[in-house]
């Protein structure tokens, strides 16, 4: 995931903002980490560079 997208990446839950929690990283993207909504405190997990925003299963 390029941190770039961090500018149009919202909480798929309650459009919340993101933070980054980077792992691993390459000089190109974050491949391992996870992504935080501030408002709702859901966690969205980044894997090998691809950002997984499906709504957690309890909401």
């Amino acid at each position: 995931m390029k941190r770039s997208l961090m500018d149009i990446l919202c909480c798929p839950v309650c459009k919340g903002d993101l933070t980054l929690d980077v792992e691993n990283e390459n000089e190109k993207e974050v491949l391992e980490g996870k992504l935080r909504c501030a408002a709702c405190r859901a966690d969205y997990p980044i894997h090998e560079g691809i950002p997984n925003l499906l709504p957690p299963s309890d909401h």
